[in-house]
C-alpha cells in the first residue's frame, strides 16, 4: 500500500523534486507485530534531515498514523517514509513556498537466506565522496549506493563495504560496520559521510548499558583484516555477524553476543 499526502496513490508529480534532484530524506522502518520498531529514533533523524537540508518540518503525528494505515493487517512488514520538498519549476533555486510531499509505504518482509556461521561480506570499488553538510542523514541521492550494490551478483556475498577516498572504512551499502578488538567495540567514524543508521545508534547505546568500551575511529580496509570479530547492522536485520571478509575470516566475540542478547531483549519491549 502506498499513502501520497494521505491519499492512496502510486503517482507523484513529474515536478517533484525529489525525482529531479534528490531533494528530500527517508526512513525505512520494521514494523513488529504491527508496530514500528524505533519510531522514536526514526522520528528525530528524519527532523534532522529535513532541518539540515531546510524542508519544513513533517508532522510526526501524521505520519504516524499513516504508517497505521499501510501496516493494517500486517503483523510484520517494512515501512519506507519519504519526504521531498514538493514540486518546483526548472532549476535548483528552492521555491518560494515549498509544499513537502510525503510518501508512506509498506512492503513485505524480507526473506534474507543468512548462513548461521555468519555472513560473507566484499570491499566496493565504489568510492563515498566526503561531504559533512550530508553526513549522517538519509537524503535520497543514494546513487553511490546503487552502483556499488551492482558490481556483485554473487549470492553467496551478502554485502559490500563502502570506503572513502582516503581508504577508510565508513558502512556497507545498506548497513553499519562494527568490529571488536580485545573486547572494545569499534565502529568508523562518520563525520564526513555515511549514514548514522538507528541500529548503529541502538548499539552504541547498549554498549555503554553494558560497559562495553567503545571507540569510533577512521579505520582502513587493511586494520579491518586484525580484528577479532565484525558485524553490520541495520533497522531490517538487526545484527549479522561476519564469518568473511573477502581472504580474511572472523571468528565469534562475547562482545557480539551480549549486544545481541540485549538488541533481543530491548526489540521486544520496543
Amino acid at each position: 500500500m502506498i499513502l501520497i499526502n494521505g491519499e492512496s496513490c502510486e503517482h507523484i508529480a513529474a515536478t517533484d523534486r525529489g525525482l529531479h534532484y534528490g531533494d528530500g530524506v527517508f526512513e525505512t522502518l520494521a514494523v513488529v507485530n504491527g508496530r514500528p520498531q524505533f519510531w522514536q529514533a526514526h522520528m528525530e533523524r528524519l527532523q534532522d534531515g529535513c532541518s539540515r537540508l531546510a524542508i519544513p518540518q513533517p508532522d510526526t503525528a501524521l505520519l504516524a498514523a499513516e504508517t497505521a494505515r499501510v501496516c493494517e493487517g500486517h503483523a510484520r512488514a517494512v515501512v519506507k517514509l519519504i519526504i521531498t520538498r514538493g514540486s518546483g519549476g526548472r532549476g535548483y533555486r528552492l521555491p518560494d513556498h515549498a509544499a513537502p510531499r510525503r510518501i508512506v509505504s509498506s512492503y513485505p518482509w524480507p526473506g534474507y537466506p543468512i548462513p548461521e556461521e555468519g555472513i560473507t561480506l566484499r570491499l566496493c570499488r565504489t568510492p563515498l565522496a566526503c561531504n559533512p553538510v550530508f553526513a549522517g542523514i538519509k537524503h535520497l541521492n543514494r546513487l553511490e549506493q546503487v552502483l556499488a550494490r551492482s558490481e556483485w551478483t554473487d549470492e553467496s556475498i551478502h554485502e559490500g563495504l563502502m570506503l572513502d577516498r582516503d581508504g577508510c572504512v565508513v558502512e556497507g551499502t545498506m548497513s553499519n560496520l562494527f568490529g571488536v578488538r580485545d573486547g572494545v567495540l569499534l565502529t568508523p567514524d562518520l563525520a564526513r559521510c555515511g549514514v548514522a543508521g538507528v541500529m548503529r545508534r541502538q548499539i552504541l547505546s547498549l554498549a555503554r548499558e553494558l560497559g562495553i568500551p567503545c571507540e569510533i575511529l577512521r579505520i582502513t580496509a587493511e586494520e579491518l583484516k586484525g580484528l577479532d570479530a565484525l558485524f553490520i547492522t541495520n533497522s531490517l536485520i538487526g545484527i549479522w555477524p561476519v564469518a568473511r571478509l573477502e581472504e580474511t575470516r572472523y571468528g565469534g566475540s562475547p562482545v557480539t553476543a551480549r549486544l545481541r542478547d540485549a538488541l533481543e531483549a530491548l526489540m521486544e519491549q520496543a
